[in-house]
């Protein structure tokens, strides 16, 4: 219970900051904003289950949502080939709350490990076109590319360590009475938790200035650093991540 107020928490202080920030100076809007929408039912739909309230309803708009909010931070990966889209937010809610009724109402829940395996060709062709594409963005700046490399490995991350796993085992719960559910119903939600922190922090990629000295030292170089966009700088960002071992 706790675990779950202070997810909503952390949701309700990202929308305010969000809001904040939206006012201040432009950031992507649209896709973000239909994830922390996702985000929020999830949470209400949560509440409603502790108040053990029963009903296949609850079960597909939360399912949905957790499918939606997988979409939408794919979208944010590739809003560079999309752009801000009411039209492709409209067809991922409609995709996600279509898809995931029929595999409740059939019992076919196997469908919801399929459809959240989709976006990861996506997410990795993203951070892949990114990176190769970089060294010939010569008039980006140096910082605005540590951003995009930083949100873009968060988004892998999150996807394929949180987002993916969440789903499986909340597929798995869907089947009637498994006598491990209480384990994977506390797992599901110290995932959705670390989801939400993770998504946070991809509001603070978007923005200009929070993140930037951080991933200055990641980088190993001065905020001063020329804007060439040479890609040492990529390769040793993503070094201080972790994700390359040389």
């Amino acid at each position: 219970m706790s675990c779950l107020f202070l997810h909503l928490f952390i949701v309700i202080l990202n929308i305010n900051l969000y809001s904040l920030q939206v006012r201040r100076s432009p950031v992507p809007v649209i896709y973000y904003t239909n994830l922390l929408l996702s985000n929020l039912i999830q949470i209400c739909i949560m509440i409603v289950w502790i108040l053990r309230i029963s009903s296949s309803i609850p079960a597909v708009i939360h399912l949905s949502c957790v499918m939606a909010s997988l979409y939408f931070r794919m979208c944010v990966a590739l809003e560079r080939y999309l752009f801000g889209s009411v039209l492709v937010c409209v067809l991922v809610w409609v995709f996600c709350i279509v898809s995931v009724a029929l595999a409740v109402f059939l019992y076919e829940f196997v469908r919801l490990i399929i459809y959240a395996a989709l976006p990861a060709p996506l997410y990795i062709f993203c951070l892949a076109g990114t990176l190769k594409a970089l060294p010939a963005a010569t008039s980006v700046p140096t910082e605005e590319k540590r951003r995009t490399v930083g949100a873009l490995v968060l988004l892998l991350l999150n996807y394929f360590l949180i987002n993916l796993p969440a789903v499986i085992m909340l597929t798995l719960n869907s089947y009637p009475h498994p006598s491990y559910a209480l384990i994977i119903n506390f797992i599901i939600v110290i995932l959705f938790l670390f989801s939400s922190l993770l998504d946070f922090i991809l509001f603070a990629f978007m923005c200009k200035g929070p993140i930037d000295r951080l991933l200055a030292r990641l980088c190993c170089c001065s905020m001063e650093s020329n804007n060439t966009g040479d890609v040492t700088d990529v390769y040793r960002y993503i070094t201080g991540m972790g994700l390359l071992y040389v």
